[in-house]
């Protein structure tokens, strides 16, 4: 599968209970040359097999980050998957803003902090899983819409915001990752409309060859990083292999 990465490597999962975060579980188990694969997620895994270590942590808040890092206790990490992201939230009455006068500090603040500031600060905690002489891959998923010069359609500000926020703090952390370890790779990923709850309430308007199966998207994701090399981290790439512009 990762013709870069060495043979019984190590992945590790993050939102491993999401739709796309399992689906890249899956996928990754179903290959001989993974050796063991860590998912973390707040809820506990549905997936069965002795390949498969699974830690329920809540890595938004600082001590399940810390608890991650002691979990791993620096062990070189060969493929790092940061599935995290949040739209919307009916609970805290958080959905993406058409206008500005639907915006508050504390939707911006929330929407900030998992699909931006977790993933950046992930990477801190376990900065010395990444340093060495072996690849390491770092794919972390963003969106299409974080992108500035691809806006044409304004509104949902903070989900916007947050993720071109993300793609700016994961093209600074492929810099200093590179001093750390010359064969690292930093990739931010956008894996298209996928049928997951995240999607679910604007899926209406997504013609149905554009709504994308979770097994679809952790397939093309996977082939997409298999495709790059340690020249092009720090770059952002759609679920189809075509880059996408900052």
């Amino acid at each position: 599968m990762f013709n870069l990465l060495p043979h019984h490597y190590t992945a590790v999962v993050v939102g491993a209970s999401g739709g796309i975060g399992a689906a890249i579980i899956n996928q990754l188990l179903s290959s001989s040359q993974v050796g063991h694969v860590i998912a973390v997620s707040r809820q506990p895994s549905r997936i069965d097999n002795p390949r498969l270590t699974h830690l329920v942590l809540d890595v938004s808040q600082e001590a399940g980050r810390l608890t991650l890092k002691k979990a791993l206790v620096a062990q070189p990490i060969h493929l790092f998957f940061n599935a995290i992201g949040t739209l919307h939230d009916e609970s805290r009455q958080l959905l993406p803003e058409k206008r500005l006068d639907q915006l508050s500090v504390e939707n911006l603040a929330q929407i900030m902090n998992i699909n931006a500031f977790t993933p950046i600060l992930l990477l801190a905690a376990l900065q010395d899983s990444f340093k060495g002489t072996y690849p390491t891959v770092v794919a972390s998923l963003s969106a299409r819409v974080g992108s500035i010069e691809d806006n044409q359609l304004g509104g949902w500000y903070s989900y916007r915001a947050s993720k071109a926020a993300h793609n700016m703090l994961l093209k600074t952390a492929s810099i200093e990752l590179k001093r750390l370890n010359k064969q690292s790779t930093v990739l931010c990923l956008h894996p298209g409309t996928t049928d997951t709850a995240l999607s679910k309430p604007f899926q209406a308007r997504v013609p149905h060859e554009k709504l994308f199966t979770p097994t679809f998207v952790a397939e093309q994701l996977l082939t997409v990083i298999a495709q790059r090399t340690p020249d092009d981290s720090g770059t952002f790439w759609a679920w189809d292999g075509q880059p996408i512009e900052w």
